[in-house]
């Protein structure tokens, strides 16, 4: 579990972090380096889960080492299908992070959504529903794994 106290905004009790992958986690459906190493990290800290359409096909193979569960949506809208998850995981302990349009609403129902400005781009919606903007996805991971910087960003 993870508590960070950020005044002037809320109090989070963290125990789960949902991941989008491609665009998020990877590029191309390569996952990014020093990833893998920040990932398991956190699973000290909270349950590791991945969530994606997995577009290249790669995300078993390229997570095989990480800490964590990885899913593939089913539906052919998979903004809902995310969103779900995040509420069945129970929505005020849950951190997501995304890149995609069809992150955005997990984004949102996440009691801190974050999003990536990675090399494959960010959906602008993605980027409206997000607490946190960081410029790639270490930077993300840091935030978590050193949560002063947290605390930084979002105080009021």
């Amino acid at each position: 579990m993870l508590e960070v106290n950020i005044p002037g905004w809320k109090s989070l009790r963290l125990e789960h972090i949902v991941f989008d992958f491609n665009g998020t986690l990877a590029c191309d459906g390569v996952l990014l380096p020093g990833v893998e190493e920040r990932l398991n990290r956190l699973a000290d800290l909270l349950a590791i889960h991945v969530l994606t359409a997995d577009t290249h096909g790669t995300v078993r193979a390229a997570c095989r080492n990480v800490r964590g569960e990885v899913g593939i949506t089913t539906e052919s809208i998979g903004a809902v299908e995310k969103e779900r998850f995040v509420w069945s995981l129970s929505a005020p302990s849950v951190v997501a992070v995304g890149n995609g349009t069809n992150d955005h609403l997990m984004l949102a129902a996440a009691a801190l959504g974050i999003v990536i400005l990675g090399p494959e781009g960010t959906s602008a919606r993605a980027l409206a529903t997000a607490d946190i903007v960081v410029g790639s996805i270490n930077d993300g991971l840091d935030l978590l794994l050193h949560p002063k910087r947290l605390i930084a960003s979002l105080r009021a």
